[in-house]
């Protein structure tokens, strides 16, 4: 069964284009041309990844992008003609997985889109299976949860694959290229900002004092690590 995917996108040519070359990869597209209708069509037709225009009328991306997120942990790419850093920095924290930049190749944003939704699909991999604890956090990887005194905290899957990564091999300092490999899934086509902004996000819900993690740290100049 093909993939639905929702495509908001205000400019009609790269929205045609876009459309057409999912469509031919083997995805159903939904198309929308303004914030507001893409979170309309985002709530009726329950897509399974969004690929979001940050410069959208009505509603902007990053306000969509909000809105999606208090609901669901349905991958989300923004698509950003922008090239301020800063930009890409506030679409990852309104909750986007990962950002492509326009003019995009169709190749690119294909490989990145796949690479999403193999995010959210179970893990045939035996050594992922049962519980592992990190600090008081308990971490069921067959069924994607957290959580910490009796209570869930609800993550997307990239955080929950983060974490889980982390969490598997405590003690051991993960580089961000080594992250973006296996947790986002294709090698170094995003950036570092990817995983540093995911790690923000996640010590935000998991740690207790996130400006001063004790469950995952830092390790200058190399990367991250988990601590139990």
């Amino acid at each position: 069964m093909a993939h639905r995917v929702l495509l908001v996108e205000d400019d009609d040519s790269i929205r045609e284009i876009t459309t057409i070359g999912l469509s031919a990869a083997g995805f159903e597209v939904i198309a929308a041309a303004d914030g507001r209708r893409g979170l309309d069509e985002f709530r009726s037709a329950a897509p399974q990844a969004v690929l979001l225009d940050v410069m959208l009328p009505v509603l902007d991306g990053l306000s969509v992008c909000r809105a999606i997120r208090a609901d669901s942990s349905v991958p989300v790419i923004m698509l950003t003609a922008r090239t301020d850093a800063f930009d890409v920095v506030a679409g990852l924290e309104a909750g986007a997985d990962d950002y492509v930049r326009k003019p995009f190749e169709m190749p690119e944003l294909i490989a990145r889109l796949r690479a999403a939704l193999r995010r959210t699909q179970p893990s045939v991999d035996a050594g992922t299976a049962g519980t592992v604890t990190l600090g008081p956090l308990t971490i069921d990887l067959d069924a994607h949860t957290v959580h910490r005194d009796g209570r869930e905290i609800v993550l997307t899957h990239t955080e929950f694959l983060l974490l889980a990564e982390l969490a598997r091999r405590p003690g051991q300092v993960f580089t961000r290229e080594m992250l973006l490999d296996r947790v986002w899934g294709y090698d170094y086509l995003g950036d570092s900002r990817l995983v540093d902004v995911a790690v923000q996000r996640l010590r935000a819900k998991v740690e207790h004092e996130p400006s001063a993690p004790e469950l995952v740290v830092t390790v200058r100049g190399a990367g991250y690590k988990a601590v139990r």
